[in-house]
């Protein structure tokens, strides 16, 4: 039972707004220590856990490698590429980006786009590219908006995309809790193709909404040019 005064060390570091890591780590070396490894295999086994999750440990990397890209003008780049796209507006773009993100969650490839990886450094920035481009400089209200409009592309077309995906977590749940509670044989397949009609509804929604997206910065571009005039 002494062993769980890390639960409590958990608890109190929690209650008292501390650093989550140091909690963590702190209530590990209290119950590693309490449970009769000695300092060395404790730290072992820290090691130990990284190395198996560091998968999970893999924005470490990804993040400052981003934020460098986007120091030395990552940003300025994407908007300067996408005005070379003359038929490409704002609202097309972020459709396109919402088909693709769809079929390649679609696929499994969940980690291939993203809010840190792609949207903030490169799909965000090439639609306020694109609208600039047609409509002029936008006031902050508009650029906010292209830059919500571009994070749910991002949210929309993983969240209906990964259900057609055979082997994502949330299909093995649903088909596993279901077959043990209602003794039932449910395959995956059968969630994934039913999953289908749904993501085609959400890509020709929400497809729409992003195409009426020119017109709403068309409104907002004019009214700000109006206040600035009065």
């Amino acid at each position: 039972m002494i062993v769980l005064l890390g639960v409590l060390v958990v608890v109190l570091g929690f209650a008292t707004r501390r650093n989550p890591l140091l909690v963590v780590g702190g209530a590990g070396i209290v119950t590693g220590l309490l449970g009769g490894l000695s300092p060395q295999r404790v730290l072992a086994a820290f090691g130990t856990g990284f190395a198996s999750s560091r998968a999970v440990t893999i924005f470490v990397i990804t993040l400052p490698v981003i934020g460098l890209l986007e120091r030395h003008g990552l940003q300025e780049q994407a908007r300067r590429l996408i005005t070379r796209f003359a038929g490409l507006t704002a609202g097309r773009f972020l459709a396109l980006y919402l088909l693709l993100r769809q079929i390649a969650a679609a696929v499994g490839l969940n980690n291939v786009f993203g809010h840190a990886q792609t949207v903030r450094p490169l799909a965000a920035p090439m639609a306020e590219g694109a609208a600039e481009r047609r409509l002029g400089p936008l006031p902050e209200k508009a650029r906010e908006k292209v830059r919500s409009f571009a994070a749910s592309a991002d949210n929309v077309g993983l969240f209906f995309g990964e259900d057609v995906f055979l082997a994502v977590g949330s299909i093995l749940l649903i088909t596993g809790f279901v077959n043990t509670t209602y003794q039932t044989h449910l395959e995956p397949l059968d969630l994934a193709l039913w999953a289908i009609p749904t993501a085609l509804c959400a890509l020709a929604i929400h497809g729409w909404r992003l195409l009426r997206l020119d017109r709403t910065l068309e409104r907002a571009v004019a009214a700000g040019r109006e206040e600035a005039v009065k």
